[in-house]
């Protein structure tokens, strides 16, 4: 099992950067593959970006793509999502997720679906300003 703890979200202008970070619990952090995953008020969750337990392969959601970009340190258990020349529409609540099921590896449809996700932080909210 695996706790999740995201961390770095705020208010910022539009075009500015954020880095968002989540904290994995435990000592089996490499074996998982990470999400992030946001929700906007009133809206569904939407993918967002997602890693491989190595970090060799990752995905994008199309509405983030080019902006956004994942990586992960195992060595100090953490993901992180980078994102620059935010949006007003970038608004919603980000939450890491966990998988280590072995489908994730599947293709695109099992990485960017969130019920393939076990664990899942408490979310943080950004804001982006226009």
């Amino acid at each position: 099992q695996v706790q999740l703890a995201e961390s770095g979200g705020g208010l910022v202008q539009a075009g500015g950067s954020l880095r968002l970070s989540c904290a994995a619990s435990g000592r089996t952090f490499a074996g998982y593959a990470m999400g992030w995953f946001r929700q906007a008020p009133g809206k569904g969750r939407e993918f967002a970006a997602a890693i491989s337990r190595s970090g060799g392969r990752t995905y994008y959601g199309d509405s983030v793509k080019g902006r956004f970009t994942i990586s992960r340190d195992n060595a100090k258990n953490t993901v992180y999502l980078q994102m620059n020349s935010l949006k007003p529409e970038d608004t919603a609540v980000y939450y890491c997720a966990a998988t280590n099921r072995e489908r994730w590896y599947s293709g695109t449809a099992y990485a960017t679906a969130g019920d393939e996700y076990d664990y899942w932080g408490q979310g943080t909210q950004v804001t982006v300003s226009s």
